[in-house]
């Protein structure tokens, strides 16, 4: 992206939609313009998904002037000067020109009105997503020198950062996921205000902090945005496990640096996503997570032995419960916090395999414990791997290589996939006369322990094993005792 593209390339790019929108605002003498990320997209070089339009139209007018065009309308927004609607495939939003603020100790904005477009622009987060295009001519408004910023790769706001961030403090975790997406640096002054304001943070809600904390891990550069937050001091307000990581540098116990550590790992991890069949699509954002999570634990559980070793011992599942804890405050939904806290608690298990070697027993716990979440626990594993000595490295790789191998042959033979007991619980209370209840229950685990212990018994075996263990039961010998 060197030079401003001519309009006739930008229009190339933009649905129809937009200049049959356009025409409505006109006709009906209002402004209309296409605003924010989809501008900053279409100097990219690709058309974003949202169609973001500012107007000076109140939200009345926007209403009139798309009655009879718009397919659907919706309201939800009015307050603050937005009306969306559907136009075929495409939702747009159609915003009244602001220049809303927020209140010191609020975590809404203020919202007023705005009466030019460049004031509208002002009140962005970032010069880059300054600039409009004023429609239907396709005419650039940049007061604020956003295309420049974009050439240069470089993150100004339009006014002065700390104003910015005061007004939203959110902004300060944009910046971080614009490092990460955009690949980006982010200007000194950005940089400093962001250390100074870091803790008004703390009046934005946790469901905005986590939208935008996992849209960062899900970007093209996780590890630059995560450095921003940790410098910044963003992450001891929204993660301060991941700054609690930066153990210090101790030559004589020679450990290593955790933080630095946790973030390659997280970039070997986004190297190994989908995978030769697709197994885990990228972006992968519990594998991710986890990778960057996955040693969480340590700076609780570090001991310095007498001998000058430094030990972490259970860290992967004090780690687990920290994730769970974190994840919560953070308002994750509880299907993504049990996986990557599963993932957290046994990214260790596979340590010892290339020493002893496992049983097939070992071989089919491991793969039941990591249930749907086999794939990305193989790619975790195999990213944990740091160290520089290629020797040990090699022989780590060949070691998973070969677990996976015998992960491979026990599933052709024994369906691991679907591993469950050779009797199920309707067979389990016909043999022992049971009604359903926790024996069942337990009968059926039993069983399972059988069938991992020992791979698949048969129904006759596995009938067998059974009654010998429910003779063993104290409910067995009550039900016989007149």
């Amino acid at each position: 992206m060197q030079q401003l593209p001519a309009p006739t390339a930008l229009a190339a790019l933009l649905p129809p939609v937009v200049f049959d929108l356009a025409d409505r605002f006109v006709q009906a003498g209002h402004e209309l313009s296409l605003v924010g990320g989809p501008v900053r997209d279409l100097f990219l070089g690709r058309v974003s998904p949202d169609l973001d339009f500012t107007t000076s139209a109140d939200p009345g007018q926007t209403l009139a002037a798309v009655a009879g065009w718009a397919e659907a309308t919706w309201e939800v927004g009015r307050a603050f000067g937005t009306i969306a609607l559907r136009k075929g495939d495409h939702t747009i939003e159609v915003t009244t020109y602001r220049a809303d603020a927020y209140d010191q100790d609020s975590r809404k904005p203020a919202v007023a009105f705005g009466s030019s477009l460049r004031d509208d622009l002002f009140r962005r987060d970032f010069t880059m997503n300054a600039m409009a295009l004023r429609l239907p001519a396709l005419e650039l408004v940049d007061p604020f020198g956003g295309f420049e910023d974009l050439r240069d790769g470089v993150l100004r706001t339009p006014g002065l950062p700390a104003t910015s961030f005061s007004d939203d403090p959110l902004r300060m975790m944009r910046a971080a996921r614009f490092a990460s997406q955009l690949g980006v640096d982010v200007a000194g002054d950005v940089r400093s205000a962001m250390g100074d304001m870091a803790d008004r943070i703390r009046i934005i809600s946790a469901e905005r902090v986590r939208d935008e904390l996992v849209k960062l891990v899900c970007g093209a550069d996780p590890r630059s945005g995560i450095d921003l937050l940790v410098d910044s001091g963003l992450a001891d307000r929204v993660l301060p496990e991941i700054s609690a990581l930066r153990l210090e540098v101790d030559e004589h116990h020679r450990h290593k640096d955790v933080y630095q550590h946790s973030l390659q790992v997280l970039e070997q991890a986004v190297t190994l996503e989908t995978g030769p069949d697709g197994e885990v699509p990228g972006p992968d954002f519990v594998l991710r997570f986890a990778a960057l999570l996955h040693d969480v634990g340590k700076p609780a559980t570090r001991r310095f032995e007498p001998s000058g070793a430094v030990t972490f011992r259970h860290h992967d599942a004090i780690g687990a419960k920290l994730v769970k804890k974190r994840m919560r405050a953070l308002r994750f939904d509880n299907d993504t916090i049990k996986a990557v806290a599963r993932l957290v608690e046994l990214h260790m298990r596979f340590y010892g395999y290339g020493d002893a070697g496992w049983s097939d027993s070992a071989v089919r716990r491991y793969v039941t414990d990591a249930g749907p979440l086999l794939q990305r626990l193989h790619r975790l594993t195999r990213s944990d791997v740091t160290t520089r000595n290629k020797r040990k490295a090699d022989r780590l790789a060949f070691a998973y290589d070969d677990l996976e191998r015998r992960i491979d042959e026990l599933a052709e033979r024994e369906e691991m996939d679907s591993m469950r007991p050779d009797l199920d619980g309707e067979a389990i209370m016909a043999i022992l006369g049971l009604a359903p209840g926790p024996i069942v229950g337990r009968a059926y685990r039993f069983l399972l322990e059988l069938r991992l212990d020992r791979g698949p018994l048969g129904a006759e075996a596995a009938e067998a094993e059974l009654r010998r263990w429910w003779a063993e039961q104290p409910e067995s010998r009550a039900k016989d005792t007149p």
